[in-house]
């Protein structure tokens, strides 16, 4: 008997390297040994037992049109950042996805709040994962001679990587490096980038770096910042927090999500001045420090690979049994 046919439908595939890629990805290895599994940027019209859309927006031609031609085969849509904090609020076509999907996947638990009572009840978080690098507890204890503080991620304005650059002229010892890797996706940002380099040797931005290697690069730095103004579940917290690297974070739904109400390392949205003094704190306050680690310790299980492949496959075969 053939196995059961999914597509993965994502609107970046492997040259983007971004998150939704290595989310389709790593869920396509998951489900193999039980399914066939295609990846895709769009729907081909051929017939599939499951489809999983990443973006219920930027999907959106691909899900209507496999829900008209297949109402009667599982449809599931996972929620981005931008779905959940814009799109699905203003975009008709997002809108509509959310109609016809026959289930919803948000990656974080806060992603929930945002949906209305009809969809709530058929979505269900999934935290996402990472392979643990090392130890989580060799990055607190090593005395190294500089503080590297990274930002992971291309240069979109959702991302406000403006806020990670200007908070390099309010930081204090000259130990402390900035480290910014992903590709300058708007123009005006990556000018502002090479501006921020001229004047501050001690940032210093790489661009585009294979995965592998920036995940290398993350583990042997002391703190990873995320200055998202919107996130569905940020795939690079995780890889910091099973890293062993402690996070600071802008004060978003999304990452609350992911790293809890009473995490100590929040900043406001666009402030680079509190951005700045929570680095310089990190770096000169070891207590301080040590509880953002703990911290973000405490929160590694959520993110191990076997439970979150353990909640897609249940998803998924619940799908095909119930249809």
């Amino acid at each position: 008997m053939a196995k059961p046919h999914i597509v993965i439908i994502s609107p970046y595939l492997a040259n983007a390297n971004n998150g939704n890629w290595q989310t389709a990805w790593r869920w396509s290895r998951f489900l193999k040994k039980s399914y066939r599994v295609s990846l895709a940027s769009e729907w081909d019209g051929g017939e599939y037992d499951v489809m999983i859309a990443l973006h219920a927006r930027r999907s959106a031609t691909s899900i209507a049109a496999f829900a008209a031609a297949s109402p009667a085969q599982p449809l599931i849509v996972v929620l981005t950042g931008t779905d959940l904090y814009r799109d699905i609020m203003a975009d008709e076509s997002a809108k509509f996805s959310l109609q016809v999907a026959t289930q919803l996947i948000v990656l974080q638990t806060a992603g929930l709040q945002m949906l209305d009572e009809r969809s709530r009840s058929k979505a269900r978080a999934i935290f996402q994962s990472a392979p643990t690098l090392k130890s989580l507890t060799q990055n607190m204890v090593k005395v190294t001679r500089y503080f590297d503080v990274i930002m992971i991620g291309h240069m979109r304005d959702e991302k406000d990587p403006s806020t990670y650059m200007h908070a390099v002229e309010f930081l204090k010892s000259p130990r402390i490096r900035v480290i910014h890797i992903g590709n300058a996706l708007d123009p005006v940002l990556g000018g502002l980038a090479e501006k921020i380099q001229l004047q501050f040797p001690r940032y210093q931005w790489l661009g585009n770096v294979e995965h592998a290697a920036t995940r290398q690069r993350l583990k042997r730095s002391q703190l990873m910042v995320i200055t998202s103004k919107m996130e569905g579940g940020a795939n690079v917290i995780i890889e910091a927090i099973t890293s062993g690297v402690p996070v600071l974070a802008s004060d978003i739904s999304g990452n609350r999500g992911m790293l809890g109400e009473n995490y100590g390392g929040y900043f406001p949205v666009g402030d680079s001045i509190k951005l700045a003094e929570l680095i310089n704190q990190a770096e000169s306050d070891r207590t301080f420090y040590r509880h953002l680690y703990q911290q973000c310790a405490a929160r590694a299980e959520l993110f191990l690979p076997e439970r979150e492949k353990t909640a897609l496959i249940d998803l998924v075969g619940s799908c095909i049994t119930d249809k």
